[in-house]
């Protein structure tokens, strides 16, 4: 009986013991769920083809100023392709920014102004192209089953082109043409779109896009016999497009870099 009590006696010097042991040490708080940091972001490709629905505000003329009316009803372009490339950058997953070079090709021109009441009409035919180079900020809106639509604005500058200028004069059977001329002009652009990111790296892109291009100007304006008594252009004024594009882009790292959780430590 004596045995039994002095091993128990010792059991619980034994206990006592680690407990006061274990009070001394440091108290742990327990570890903190850090979920992974993006701190990489990446650089991508783009290219672009689509369609221009162009328009332009109004037609002016120096001649216009020698008369009494001028009514222009009709001025109307056809619709032409366009193909862009451009280099971009992709901050995280709700913000990007690329600067892009794009060609538009040549949409006819068909316009026709009819002076003094009637007295004589002017019909008109030429080609309008350009380049357009802009810098453009998007805000991707969020993602859902790998479709990403996004809104975006961007600035820069247009160079207008009028080709194959022709003015006819049918009463008066008169013709006068002008030379190719070109401008430079601020451009803008807003842009509305869906992405759908088909792998990691390659995401394709349906958009549309309104674009302030400027103005254009054809050159001086010359009878059929090489005749112009004054330098009088024809100017192409407040130049829009609504634009229709497919896109796609490349990512040059598509591998995100995480930052690893911070280490516990001691205290």
């Amino acid at each position: 009986m004596r045995s039994v009590k002095v091993t128990a006696l010792l059991g619980m010097a034994v206990l006592a013991t680690t407990t006061a042991k274990a009070a001394d040490l440091p108290m742990m708080p327990p570890p903190m769920y850090a979920p992974p940091v993006e701190i990489g972001a990446s650089w991508y490709l783009r290219g672009d083809i689509g369609m221009t629905n162009q328009k332009v505000g109004s037609l002016f003329n120096v001649l216009y100023n020698s008369v009494s009316s001028v009514e222009t009803v009709q001025k109307e372009f056809d619709s032409s392709p366009l193909f862009g490339i451009g280099i971009g950058y992709q901050f995280n997953h709700w913000l990007r920014v690329d600067v892009t070079g794009e060609y538009r090709g040549s949409a006819n021109f068909k316009g026709l102004d009819i002076v003094n009441g009637g007295a004589f009409t002017d019909e008109y035919r030429a080609s309008k192209s350009e380049w357009l180079f802009l810098a453009n900020v998007y805000a991707d809106l969020g993602t859902w089953w790998c479709v990403t639509p996004f809104v975006g604005v961007g600035i820069g500058f247009s160079r207008n082109t009028i080709s194959g200028f022709l003015d006819v004069n049918t009463p008066f059977n008169g013709v006068a043409h002008a030379e190719t001329a070109s401008k430079w002009n601020f451009a803008w652009a807003i842009h509305a779109g869906l992405a759908y990111k088909v792998t990691p790296n390659f995401t394709v892109e349906l958009a549309y896009r309104y674009v302030s291009l400027g103005d254009a100007v054809s050159g001086d304006l010359v009878t059929f016999n090489g005749v112009s008594t004054i330098n009088n252009p024809m100017e192409f004024r407040n130049l829009t497009s609504h634009d229709f594009k497919l896109g796609i882009r490349w990512m040059l790292d598509s591998t995100p870099t995480y930052a690893p959780p911070p280490l516990m430590r001691k205290g």
